[in-house]
């Protein structure tokens, strides 16, 4: 589970790194003059579909400072023009944003045809709102002033697609409510409900003959996520580069609002019934804690590029480490489930290693444990434990798996000395870097239907609430 992990081989392998070679930049340059200058002489009137054509919606990329943008591009859906109208500032984000776009074009499978139109400027926001060359925005990048963007796309009547974490801080929480109580849809990217074994993990959570439902009761928490990624990585022989800002707490923000947002989503996904939970009748925040990463200045230069760190984190440089917050551990009730979570940031990826992952569900008939790691060859691994194993309960498992194959077909499973191995066909597994088109994918079903799950907005505001008081309590010191 890795909000950065690029597979060697895979149809984008490459790290963003903001270097283009001689013909790459010569082509970039070429292109995104002509675009900028295509844009300015631009109408300001919204895209019309012809008469009896299908429907077409365009995308707006405001201000791409996260690779995720990049990703939802991926692939190429029949209901988006091929046109993407892209609006930032200068530097090396735009810069990367393009290269990534352009290697989607020019691989050899499935490749993609998307025609970018670059405006860059100060003004990229205002110039995005007032041409409206589009009507669905997507935004992943700065977290400081996100929410905020956000807040001023919804209110102009645009679609809008945003990155976690929305905010970082709780001064913004008023306009989280604002966006996510009317229309149009505006929806966050929650990758990891797209993971193969989380959706199988919940479909089985579902079924009380296997897993009963949620403890309540005992010393162990009924949900608890942990998982793990890497600063410092090599890619494909060459380091993944991260922006300076990323290790700007005032702007990426703190651990809390990091990777913890997925973990917090899957909780509630886990556990949903289709009503909408609400901070102040569902959630009970018990502890939180946030603890840095010492960051080296050789392996910050190594990972941003940079030779030194710049005054902006300056404040936090111990002994000639930046001691980076980026770790985060909370533990709260969740419709009187307890849950336990933590978030971990690690220097830097062993060799021949990866990012980890371990989410396991505790129920009065068992527990049902998704592990990604060194044991698992970095692979997600589905186990089935009961509390009591006999005849009749692997009756009831094969009875919950044959079920599961209109929706999974493949899925199987096998005996274990603890329990059950659910096998997982190689064909349902799909890379992380699927699941960002896969959002985007389903966010377009929602907005040509016309209608979206109506715990949809009273979730996120409940998942960011929750997110930001932790980080608050956080820093408050004990007793």
């Amino acid at each position: 589970m890795s909000d950065d992990t690029f597979v060697p081989g895979s149809l984008f392998a490459e790290p963003v790194d903001g270097a283009l070679p001689k013909t790459g930049r010569r082509r970039f340059i070429r292109g995104a003059l002509a675009a900028a200058t295509a844009i300015g002489a631009a109408s300001s009137l919204p895209l019309v579909a012809k008469a009896g054509s299908p429907t077409r919606h365009t995308l707006l990329i405001s201000n791409p400072g996260h690779f995720h943008a990049g990703l939802t591009l991926r692939s190429r859906d029949p209901r988006l023009a091929d046109d993407v109208y892209v609006y930032a500032e200068e530097g090396p984000d735009v810069d990367n944003f393009i290269r990534m776009v352009d290697s989607f074009n020019n691989r050899v499978a499935n490749p993609t045809r998307w025609k970018l139109h670059v405006y860059r400027g100060p003004d990229h926001l205002e110039r995005l709102r007032s041409e409206r060359r589009g009507d669905i925005a997507v935004i992943s990048g700065r977290n400081d002033t996100k929410m905020a963007s956000i807040h001023r796309l919804h209110d102009d009547g645009f679609y809008v697609l945003g990155d976690k974490p929305w905010l970082i801080d709780t001064a913004e929480e008023s306009q989280l409510r604002g966006v996510t109580a009317t229309r149009p849809l505006a929806m966050d990217i929650m990758t990891e409900r797209h993971q193969i074994a989380s959706r199988l993990q919940r479909a089985l959570a579902t079924n009380p003959e296997v897993f009963g439902e949620f403890r309540r009761e005992g010393d162990d928490p009924a949900i608890y996520f942990k998982s793990i990624h890497h600063l410092y990585k090599i890619v494909n022989n060459r380091p993944l580069i991260r922006p300076q800002w990323f290790f700007d707490t005032r702007v990426q923000g703190e651990g809390m609002t990091d990777v913890t947002t997925h973990l917090v989503d899957l909780a509630q996904w886990m556990t949903g019934d289709g009503t909408a939970f609400d901070y102040q009748r569902d959630v009970v925040l018990e502890a939180a804690r946030q603890w840095p990463t010492a960051v080296p200045r050789d392996i910050y230069s190594k990972i941003t590029g940079l030779d030194d760190f710049p005054a902006a984190v300056r404040e936090h440089v111990d002994g000639g480490s930046l001691q980076y917050l980026c770790n985060a551990g909370i533990r709260y009730r969740l419709r009187d489930i307890p849950v336990q979570i933590e978030s971990l940031w690690n220097l830097a990826i062993p060799r021949d290693g990866g990012d980890t992952h371990y989410a396991v569900l505790r129920g009065t008939q068992a527990e049902l444990l998704v592990d990604q790691g060194p044991d698992t060859g970095f692979k997600t691994r589905l186990t089935l434990r009961p509390v009591r194993n006999n005849g009749r309960y692997e009756d009831s498992v094969a009875r919950a798996v044959a079920a599961l194959q209109a929706d999974f077909p493949g899925v199987g499973y096998e005996a274990q000395a603890d329990g059950y191995r659910i096998r997982i066909p190689d064909a349902l597994r799909t890379g992380h870097e699927s699941h960002f088109a896969e959002v985007l994918q389903e966010f377009l079903g929602y907005i040509e239907k016309g209608a979206w799950p109506q715990q949809l907005g009273p979730d996120i505001v409940a998942k960011y609430t929750l997110l930001v008081r932790a980080r608050k309590l956080s820093h408050q010191a004990p007793g």
